[in-house]
């Protein structure tokens, strides 16, 4: 038999197995950030970040291909995007920002970041999966709490906050290139 607890927020779950063992699993909301073209990776992160113990919540923007032609040919208005990003955006505890070869170059993604600080939100930088040279968004590179390499470990506890470091893609830790603290309470 499988039992489900969940507060109003949906902060914590309790999922009680067959066996009656308390398995508590933390559910996070997050709006990952990136270029579309890095569709499999946000899969991939979502993927390791569940199969680390949480429930996660992905609030990003994923167009099919009739609206991402729509959105490049200029027929969706800047507004409206930006009115949408901000909605999720807010939604979400922490914004996560997916750091691939062209993130650096998009216009949204640098929007979207500037938008979490504007609102407060966590701002965390993951480097995607083998993108050794992978450029950090000049916007990230501003207002970010931490940048960590693809480690479920580093990933995991930047995102909760316990972890405020800036890594290379690598692992290696590297000095920060903003001075203040961007955290939230």
């Amino acid at each position: 038999m499988l039992s489900l607890e969940s507060t109003l927020n949906g902060s914590r779950v309790k999922i009680t197995s067959k066996e009656g063992a308390a398995v508590s699993t933390e559910r996070k909301h997050v709006f990952i950030s990136h270029h579309f073209a890095d569709d499999g990776s946000v899969d991939a992160l979502t993927t390791l970040i569940r199969k680390g113990g949480w429930d996660v919540r992905n609030s990003s923007i994923r167009l099919k291909d009739a609206n991402r032609q729509r959105l490049e040919k200029g027929e969706i208005a800047d507004s409206t995007l930006r009115r949408a990003l901000r909605m999720k955006i807010a939604w979400a505890q922490t914004t996560v920002v997916l750091i691939g070869k062209e993130t650096h170059n998009r216009k949204w993604v640098n929007y979207e970041i500037e938008e979490a600080h504007r609102l407060g939100k966590p701002i965390v930088g993951i480097y995607a999966r083998g993108n050794q040279d992978a450029e950090v968004p000049a916007a990230l590179e501003s207002y970010a709490t931490s940048v960590v390499a693809w480690n479920t470990e580093s990933i995991m506890s930047a995102i909760s906050g316990a972890l405020d470091t800036f890594q290379t893609p690598d692992g290696l830790v590297r000095p920060s290139t903003n001075d203040s603290d961007h955290r939230t309470c």
